[in-house]
């Protein structure tokens, strides 16, 4: 297992960029792709139509969003934290990402800095 720490910088005040990862309609937006998210500790949710699934942990409103992501049966929660503070040019994000399966960190961090973060910020530049 591996952990995952960066931090991203989106060019948008953090009160957007906490609706961009919360609401499954502005997630669509930036995404592609249909979403499902609840801010409802507890509630499941599937982003990328199902490439990345699991359970919404906890909710700070525009300040922080905890969730564990589903990798098969690992005896240990994959836990991503992400923390927003607001920056001279709008968002940054703290992201921690526990206990990723070896097999899958490199396309975790890919995904993370490409697909995620990186479609995040290029819907906020554009």
């Amino acid at each position: 297992m591996k952990d995952y720490k960066k931090y991203y910088s989106i060019p948008a005040p953090p009160e957007t960029v906490y609706l961009a990862l919360t609401n499954p309609l502005t997630i669509q937006l930036w995404t592609g792709e249909v979403a499902e998210m609840s801010t409802e500790p507890g509630s499941e949710f599937s982003l990328w139509d199902g490439s990345i699934v699991g359970k919404n942990l906890e909710f700070e409103t525009n300040k922080k969003i905890v969730q564990q992501w589903y990798f098969g049966d690992q005896p240990e929660a994959s836990i991503v934290t992400l923390k927003l503070h607001p920056s001279d040019d709008g968002t940054s994000i703290e992201l921690r990402h526990t206990n990723i399966p070896d097999e899958a960190y490199s396309d975790i961090v890919e995904g993370w800095n490409g697909a995620y973060f990186g479609s995040l910020q290029q819907f906020y530049e554009e």
